[in-house]
């Protein structure tokens, strides 16, 4: 695979836990679930306050992402996934994690990612650049996962050729996660019924120079028109309601309303949609 990024952080990958070596063994090897649990908690030690409080808030949403995309010693890029957990986490279950974001959110500013460190301590190779040209830096069929979760939204581009090189890149049979915020969630719905805005707050938009908020929202059915038209096979759909507040009266209603809303994603807060690339040749159904 040839890669050759503007800016890279490298460095000697923590202890791996034991993975899968293949499928006659899995029934000798650690669960899945303990094995993303103790790749999380090894990965959420390097943080420091009060990051790994907000990150300590965010194990479930990280722990459902890995279990839908973790594969023993996998070559997998995320686009746009900040300081966030998911990468280290992958590179600390075995496979080889590249983070693609142009770091530019207000958090960057405050915990710059090199000075940071939690990457480069967990072998993530860090591509300090906007996911517009991410492309550039893989050969065709090179990488067997790649993720965009919860970051299309903000891009004041085209996704489009995003979308286009991300099935180009990966190897048939790889795996496509693609989430986003419901803009025609439950929770948006009433926000409009009582006259409030279901975008960003005014302050977020109004005041700096750079709007780094939401463009546009998606619903189910966009997420599912990009991985058709891109010709991936639909794995799954899934509908959350993650809330990143530790705590407080919102993050208890959510929790209470979310095993309720499960089964009708259109009303969820966090849509998913898990696709696959078929093998060459295979044509799409019509």
């Amino acid at each position: 695979m040839a890669i050759h990024p503007p800016f890279e952080i490298l460095a000697p990958p923590l202890r791996v836990p034991r993975a899968f070596p293949d499928e006659l063994s899995a029934e000798r090897a650690e669960p899945l679930g303990a094995l993303i649990d103790r790749a999380l908690d090894e990965v959420l030690a390097l943080y420091p306050e009060p990051l790994r409080s907000a990150e300590r808030a965010d194990l479930a949403r990280q722990r459902f992402h890995l279990a839908q995309i973790y594969r023993p010693g996998a070559r997998i890029a995320d686009l746009g996934g900040g300081i966030g957990l998911l990468s280290p986490a992958c590179a600390a279950l075995g496979m080889e994690a590249w983070l693609i974001d142009d770091l530019g959110d207000s958090v960057n500013q405050r915990f710059p990612i090199d000075a940071l460190g939690v990457h480069r301590r967990a072998g993530v190779r860090v591509l300090a650049t906007p996911v517009l040209g991410f492309g550039a830096h893989f050969d065709d069929a090179s990488l067997d996962v790649v993720t965009c979760i919860e970051s299309i939204e903000h891009w004041h581009h085209s996704p489009r050729p995003v979308m286009e090189e991300v099935a180009r890149v990966l190897k048939p049979g790889g795996l496509f996660l693609l989430a986003a915020p419901n803009a025609a969630s439950a929770l948006h719905r009433s926000k409009l019924l009582l006259g409030r805005s279901n975008w960003s707050r005014f302050d977020d938009w109004y005041y700096p120079e750079e709007f780094r908020g939401h463009v546009r929202e998606p619903v189910l059915a966009d997420l599912l028109r990009i991985v058709d038209e891109l010709g991936l096979e639909r794995r799954a759909v899934f509908g959350r309601n993650w809330l990143a507040a530790p705590r407080g009266w919102k993050r208890l209603a959510l929790a209470a309303a979310d095993p309720l809303l499960r089964p009708f994603p259109t009303l969820c807060k966090d849509l998913y949609v898990l696709a696959k690339k078929r093998a060459s040749g295979a044509a799409a159904p019509r």
